[in-house]
């Protein structure tokens, strides 16, 4: 076949798969262009999981009835207008494809009405036919029908999925939509049906309102709200706690500068912050927003605009992580609440007596060698209870007993408080390993024999780029040849690991733009690991001097609220629950 100049329509068809995916494609186009609009309310309705019928209607400025033909028209856009507005572009569409590419596989109808305007107008393509313009009737605003998608490429149609799933993106995309706006009412209509409609949110109960009427009352109960930063960069939105997890990934919504993004360094920033709270193969839920000058993110990398490029993706990278990091570690108990009374201990000096996190994992086990064994599995009360007991405004209430010797029970103000004195402990251990470690400087140990790891020579040249990030690390590493890194020197806390699977799996994550908190990961696993060895283990009997300690120390350590492995370390049963269950007061 000779070479030829393929015809207009069909170039616009093959373009249109670029932008077109499946229907939830069209209507993120056709909302971004609402919401670019400056749109305060848009509807959409779909019929047959979109591929019958997609419509958008918003009230926003609407468009002049001379330039109509030109919203059809392929790279003609009203969002930029040079390289320099490229660099620094703020509306969500800019490259004018959008209403052009529905136009090359669907049956389009436009109708507008500018704000200028006394009246309407409304143009329509089919088959890479576009009509006159022609008055119609509608308020301010405008309004696009999609209908028939891909009628005109049966290959493309097949590749739809049925009308439910096609639906379940449709709703899922405009889930994201109206996350990432709250200014803006949304309402969505599938065969006639409303399955959902929010008013804007201007307050934070309304916002809150319109999160939980998307994401679950769950996800708002469980969550709490992240706001750092700076005009130039900052960071919002709600973060899950620990202890609301997921099994999938199906609850996780960025967005930068309002537009839902789905960026391998955002997703794994977060995933670092959740690192010494959250294993297991679990996974965080959370909606954010990073604000950033828009010189310093790159949008037009990606076909959908859904992964960016940052020009200091390690600062951006590290802001994030760090961030949530910080607001992780407030989960502690009573960190909503008054601070812990400094005056208890010398109210109580005996409570003086043991102090968890002085001991270092090795010398807890002297430390509580004198306590006697528990007597099989039963309740143990190491003192006998007074008649009642002061729960001093603490966080964690007064010890009471040990039950099982696996928890702790305590009194507070409000009801009951079970502790599970081992992950308690654990977690107390952890973060003062942590401390102790970051607080000097790293301590390197040669290897006798250096380790020799074979790696694609692209991974291995990215390595050697951030070799000063590893040296800090106690790492020596140099390069034997182009797919051969050597290592002469690690850690020494990390000297009994499997260096070469350490150092490869490292390698790959920062090759992967992940970032080097990977190496610091390493060492964090391997503190937690000893932190959870060491620990109280159950069947270890406490006093309760000891007990009342430990609930000290918890209260006063950073992320106590989740033992190492994300588990919650203790809960509350209230005073009225435990009134409604034996019946009082009737």
């Amino acid at each position: 076949m000779s070479i030829r100049i393929l015809p207009s329509h069909l170039i616009d068809q093959i373009a249109a798969g670029e932008v077109v995916e499946r229907p939830a494609s069209v209507v993120k186009e056709l909302v971004e262009n609402s919401l670019d609009a400056g749109a305060t309310l848009v509807e959409i309705e779909i019929e047959k999981g979109g591929a019958g019928l997609i419509r958008v209607r918003d009230n926003g400025r609407g468009i002049p009835a001379a330039e109509l033909p030109l919203a059809l028209t392929r790279h003609a856009t009203s969002k930029i207008a040079t390289l320099d507005d490229l660099a620094a572009v703020t509306s969500l569409g800019f490259r004018g494809e959008a209403l052009p590419s529905v136009a090359a596989v669907a049956r389009l109808r436009l109708i507008s009405r500018h704000e200028d305007s006394e009246r309407a107008f409304e143009i329509a393509a089919e088959h890479g036919a576009v009509t006159e313009v022609r008055p119609a009737s509608l308020p301010q605003g405008t309004v696009v029908e999609v209908r028939d998608l891909f009628f005109n490429v049966p290959a493309r149609r097949r590749f739809l999925r049925s009308e439910a799933t096609e639906s379940t993106h449709v709703l899922r995309m405009i889930e994201r939509l109206a996350l990432s706006r709250f200014d803006v009412a949304v309402r969505y209509l599938n065969n006639g049906r409303e399955l959902l409609r929010v008013a804007a949110a201007q307050s934070e109960e309304e916002r809150r309102e319109r999160i939980g009427r998307i994401l679950g009352a769950e996800f708002i109960a469980g969550s709490i709200e992240i706001d750092a930063g700076t005009p130039q960069l900052k960071l919002s939105g709600w973060i899950s706690l620990p202890t609301f997890s997921r099994a999938q990934p199906d609850l996780t919504h960025w967005f930068v500068n309002e537009r839902a993004v789905r960026d391998r360094l955002l997703l794994s920033a977060v995933k670092l912050g959740y690192r010494d709270v959250l294993y297991g193969g679990r996974h965080p839920a959370y909606v954010l927003q990073l604000s950033v000058d828009p010189r310093e993110v790159d949008v037009n990398a990606h076909p959908a605009k859904q992964e960016l490029r940052f020009r200091d993706a390690r600062a951006i990278h590290d802001f994030v992580f760090r961030t949530i990091e910080r607001r992780l570690a407030q989960t502690r108990p009573g960190a909503q609440s008054s601070a812990v009374d400094t005056r208890e201990s010398a109210l109580h000096p005996e409570r003086r007596a043991f102090d968890f996190a002085a001991h270092s994992p090795w010398s807890v086990r002297d430390a509580i060698a004198a306590a006697p064994e528990p007597a099989g599995s039963e309740a143990v009360a190491t003192a006998p209870l007074p008649a009642h007991r002061d729960p001093g405004g603490h966080a964690l209430g007064t010890a009471l007993a040990q039950l099982h010797g696996i928890y702790i029970l305590a009194q507070d103000a409000d009801g009951l408080v079970l502790v599970d004195m081992h992950a308690g402990h654990e977690r107390v251990l952890y973060e003062k390993l942590k401390a102790d470690y970051s607080s000097r400087d790293v301590e390197a140990q040669h290897l006798l024999e250096p380790v020799v790891e074979k790696l694609p020579a692209p991974i291995v040249e990215r390595v050697l780029e951030d070799v000063g990030d590893w040296s800090r690390c106690g790492f020596e590493l140099g390069q034997l040849g182009p797919d051969q890194l050597v290592v002469r020197s690690v850690p020494a806390l990390l000297a009994r690991a499997d260096i070469a699977a350490l150092v490869r799996d490292a390698a790959l994550a920062i090759a992967d733009e992940e970032g080097s908190h990977h190496l610091q990961g390493a060492e964090h696993l391997l503190l937690a690991t000893l932190a959870c060895r060491s620990a109280i283990h159950g069947g270890r009997r406490l006093s309760l001097p000891e007990m009342d300690a430990l609930l000290r120390q918890m209260e006063q350590t950073e992320r106590a609220s989740q033992c190492n492995h994300g588990r919650p370390t203790f809960t509350r049963v209230a005073l009225a629950d435990l009134d409604r269950l034996f019946l009082r007061g009737r």
